[in-house]
């Protein structure tokens, strides 16, 4: 643990706390109960470190977060790309303001 966080920079006890609030944070432990984090754990808690001192979420919300179920379509793919007529329109547009740029530049 110590070797993890210092690597991390993160405090053992909050290492600890954290593995009681995120289930995708729980490190194998020796018979002697000493925790074995494999790389994975460590990508997880830096980015547990990075979702709650970075980007200011709260617990529940970097739990959300990593476990996927905030997950939105964004509103570029939630557009779908123009058709036929849509395309068409869209070129006719381009072809009128081109003409009115080209109009107010001759003045």
């Amino acid at each position: 643990m110590g070797e993890v966080s210092r690597l991390t920079e993160t405090e053992p006890y909050v290492l600890r706390f954290w593995e009681t609030k995120f289930p995708q944070l729980k490190p194998n432990k020796t018979r002697s109960g000493h925790r074995l984090y494999r790389r994975q754990d460590v990508r997880t808690i830096l980015e547990i470190k990075n979702l709650l001192y970075r980007q200011g979420f709260t617990i529940a919300g970097a739990k959300q977060k990593l476990s996927g179920e905030s997950r939105k379509p964004s509103a570029a793919s939630a557009v779908p790309a123009p058709g036929g007529k849509e395309l068409a329109d869209l070129r006719a547009v381009k072809r009128e303001l081109q003409g009115i740029l080209t109009f107010l530049s001759r003045e």
